[in-house]
């Protein structure tokens, strides 16, 4: 078996269980149907592009197979968000526009509505007759949607629901499809009796434009105008004064109201309310991460490509200049990202399983499942995304001035996915859930966000085994039993050694923040917030360390696997990049906590460096793997070796 055939067998192991999603979109159609803009487009002309684009999605089956049967879908979850994420290769403005019409107003009404709402508006939602958008975030309130000052107030006399932004920071900011296209918005907001009492947050469905396209009245609408990259996707503003809708607007499946006015709702607690209310809508954290991969794929394949055929400077005594794949420093920029993409793939093909089994429950789920896969979609997100805004930027200066051209891409992918940092949960409040759910141990009782209840479930914290609760627990085991207690001669290639000191780092780090967390669960308001706040970034480095042994974790599986052979032999040396890199990112905190010698650490960057050059010429192969069509990928000025001569006049 040659270099170039392993590509294949790699590409069926990444594709995970929807593989035949991923080869249908790779190969039926126009390549170039969901591409970006063929030419620069103005603002406008790309914002009517993608709306073209996104009501073309309407004849596929991406959004049908997210919702139900009973809702008019086919109940394929994983097949929906699989190909979405595929749409990340593409024109990014799709995947997000896309994302708010089926994603987050279609999982809005789908999710947090009954059957009234779904036979009125899901059909239109599919079809594109109904564009949609998703109301949450305030100018005045992001990351704490609890506190989300917008209100939604029955009235009984007129039966009505009167939507209301009390304060200038209560306009909604930075929504996707209001300021050009949609006709209805599904609004978060305080929701209050006649009596004045309220029962926390709350969606409302709100139209914002009639059929003529101008605002409903007490609607303002406005236009965030240009940003940092998505230049197709419309983001707006909204402002509601005393905008009146039927009750029945209320997407009630949490909580209704009465004609008389009495609140209801088959969850007492107000602060599990409403975090059950949020976790219905995971699969929108689940896109981002994919979406994101595959960004990143795309530039990683790009850049790889590109340093295989652009040489600079030749060899002592040579005659032919160096691809610029061939320098070290050039293979440790490329080749770790490559191997941490591996992991990131591989994980989220895990989520995307645990996600499709979690919706296939519809809505009754076990709980510490649904708080499993909150976290892990938290996680993962933060994690890819980051490694996404990291990664893009590499590519482009490994390419210097061609990665610099638009018409080459990598700018546009590092402008597009930037956002991706802060939308769907600002990565550092993600990692915070994280770690919430780590020190919890996923308990029933779920309260909300805050510090103080953060360092109330932190003092129930055990240190029971971490490897108790991973799917791979007997393999992880075994590997693990294997490892040498000391980092000997060529300890570091041995898979439990990596293994075990992946799960000793997140170990300490866990006890560590939970010892910490512990001692201000009886002190005053004042003080735990102190040891909270001091406390905040060892915690974020603890859910960054959880999520690290995840990804190991998944690439210590798919090795397990595969058939003895080269394929396996390639994926175990991508594995060994990924874990010794990581252990060689972190090799500070494994001296300063006598993990590593200073002899094991030197050992550990050796190993990176051979890895490294043992694996490029292999580049090819990993890239092509991702199996992304050259149509979809553009940048022939990356794709394409430069003549020897130029053209004959």
């Amino acid at each position: 078996m040659t270099v170039t055939d392993l590509a294949p067998d790699l590409t069926r192991i990444l594709d995970g269980r929807w593989g035949e999603v991923r080869q249908r979109l790779r190969t039926e159609g126009d390549p170039l149907r969901y591409a970006p803009p063929p030419k620069p487009l103005s603002m406008e002309e790309h914002r009517a592009y993608t709306k073209r684009q996104l009501l073309a999605l309407t004849s596929e089956p991406f959004a049908p197979d997210g919702l139900t049967r009973g809702m008019g879908g086919t109940g394929n979850f994983g097949a929906s968000v699989t190909a979405f994420e595929m749409l990340g290769h593409g024109d990014l403005s799709l995947l997000v526009k896309a994302g708010v019409q089926f994603g987050l107003f279609g999982g809005a009404v789908a999710n947090l509505g009954t059957g009234r709402h779904h036979t009125a508006y899901l059909p239109g939602m599919l079809d594109g007759t109904l564009l949609g958008c998703f109301a949450m975030t305030e100018t005045g309130h992001g990351s704490d949607v609890q506190h989300l000052e917008t209100t939604a107030t029955h009235d009984p006399t007129s039966d009505e629901i009167v939507i209301h932004s009390p304060t200038p920071g209560a306009q909604k900011n930075y929504i996707g499809n209001a300021a050009r296209d949609g006709r209805m918005a599904a609004v978060f907001a305080q929701l209050v009796t006649a009596d004045g009492e309220s029962h926390g947050v709350h969606c409302v469905l709100v139209p914002i434009r009639d059929e003529g396209g101008q605002p409903m009245p007490g609607v303002t609408i406005g236009d965030c105008g240009a940003k940092g990259g998505l230049p197709g996707v419309d983001n707006g503003t909204l402002e509601f004064d005393s905008v009146r809708v039927p009750r029945w607007n209320l997407l009630n499946r949490y909580g209704d109201i009465a004609a008389d006015g009495t609140y209801t709702s088959p969850i007492d607690n107000s602060s599990r309310r409403f975090f059950t209310m949020l976790g219905t809508l995971v699969r929108g954290r689940v896109s981002v991460a994919g979406g994101a991969g595959a960004a990143t794929r795309s530039a990683l394949t790009l850049a790889t490509r590109y340093a295989l055929h652009r040489r600079q400077f030749s060899s002592p005594g040579g005659e032919e200049e160096l691809t610029i794949l061939s320098y070290r420093a050039h293979q440790r920029k490329l080749l770790p990202a490559i191997a941490k993409s591996y992991a990131l793939l591989l994980a989220q093909n895990d989520l995307v399983e645990m996600m499709h089994e979690v919706a296939d429950f519809e809505g009754n789920a076990p709980e510490e499942r649904q708080r499993e896969l909150e976290a892990r979609a938290a996680g993962l997100k933060a994690i890819g995304t980051r490694h996404a805004t990291d990664t893009i930027q590499m590519c482009r200066e490994a390419c210097g001035g061609a990665g610099y051209m638009a018409a080459n891409r990598l700018t546009a992918l590092k402008a597009d996915t930037d956002v991706f940092t802060t939308f769907e949960g600002d990565n550092t409040v993600l990692l915070q859930l994280v770690a919430k759910g780590l020190l919890t141990e996923f308990q029933e009782t779920f309260e909300d966000n805050s510090p103080l209840a953060m360092i109330a479930f932190a003092s129930r914290f055990t240190a029971s085994s971490i490897l108790e609760k991973t799917p791979a627990a007997g393999l992880l085991a075994k590997l693990r039993s294997r490892a040498p207690s000391t980092d000997d001669d060529e300890s570091e290639r041995n898979r439990g050694r990596q293994l075990s000191l992946f799960l000793d780092r997140e170990r300490h780090l866990l006890e560590g923040v939970a010892l910490r967390l512990s001692k201000a669960a009886k002190a005053e308001p004042a003080d735990a917030f102190r040891v909270f706040n001091n406390a905040q970034d060892h915690m974020l480095t603890a859910a960054e360390a959880h999520i690290e042994r995840v990804l190991l974790e998944g690439m210590c599986a798919a090795v397990e696997a595969c058939e003895e052979g080269p394929v396996q032999e390639l994926l175990d040396d991508v594995t060994d990049l990924f874990a010794l890199s990581t252990i060689e990112r972190h090799r500070g905190w494994y001296l300063e906590h006598g993990r590593l010698t200073p002899t094991g650490s030197k050992a550990v960057i050796r190993s990176v460096g051979v890895l490294c050059k043992d694996l490029a010429p292999h580049a090819r192969t990993l890239v092509d793997a991702f199996a992304i069509p050259d149509a979809w990928l553009g940048a022939p000025g990356l794709l394409e070796p430069l003549p020897d001569t130029f053209p004959e006049s």
